[in-house]
């Protein structure tokens, strides 16, 4: 095996929001982006088989 990408950075930006309702009821407003850093890696890893292993810094 030989290394083909390696780089840090976050891949998801994730967000949270409350959002009240008329009725008084709130929910959780998810949503999740994708940063650069995850179109990198996605564009390198693009029709290879490949082992991926995270590391939380």
């Amino acid at each position: 095996m030989k290394e083909i990408f390696n780089e840090s950075g976050v891949f998801v930006k994730y967000r949270e929001k409350k959002v009240r309702l008329e009725n008084g009821h709130e929910l959780i407003h998810r949503s999740e982006q994708p940063t650069e850093l995850w179109w990198r890696l996605k564009e390198a890893i693009k029709g290879k088989r490949v082992r991926i292993v995270v590391y939380e810094e």
